[in-house]
């Protein structure tokens, strides 16, 4: 069965620039979804919160978590209210978001991992 996988990412992000790349080099296809562009699909976003957990999902690195006051980072402290933040503001979460197939879910770029899942 041939892979549909699908990046989820912002095209500037250096992490989605540098995983993108290595799906080229991998002769992988791949779609992407610009979340700038075509915003978070909360369909996708609900099978991401259940399948890798809010707390894996939302970059609290990142310079858009950081931009925010105090009292909206206060506020996510559950699936529900990380949701919410994620769906408004898309930086927040952590890039690239990679479907390998309807179910497989994998977030960050791990060369290692990734081409275990290639095989």
């Amino acid at each position: 069965m041939k892979q549909s996988i699908t990046l989820y990412g912002i095209p500037n992000c250096d992490t989605v620039k540098k995983a993108r790349a290595w799906l080229t080099e991998q002769q992988v296809a791949v779609t992407f979804h610009d979340f700038k562009k075509q915003g978070v699909p909360e369909d996708r976003l609900d099978h991401w919160l259940a399948t890798v957990g809010w707390e894996k999902l939302l970059n609290r690195q990142g310079t858009t978590w950081r931009k925010l006051d105090p009292a909206t980072q206060a506020g996510v402290r559950d699936a529900q209210s990380a949701r919410s933040l994620m769906l408004a503001q898309a930086s927040v979460i952590k890039r690239p978001v990679v479907e390998w197939n309807t179910r497989d879910v994998s977030v960050g770029f791990d060369a290692a991992s990734w081409q275990s899942r290639l095989q």
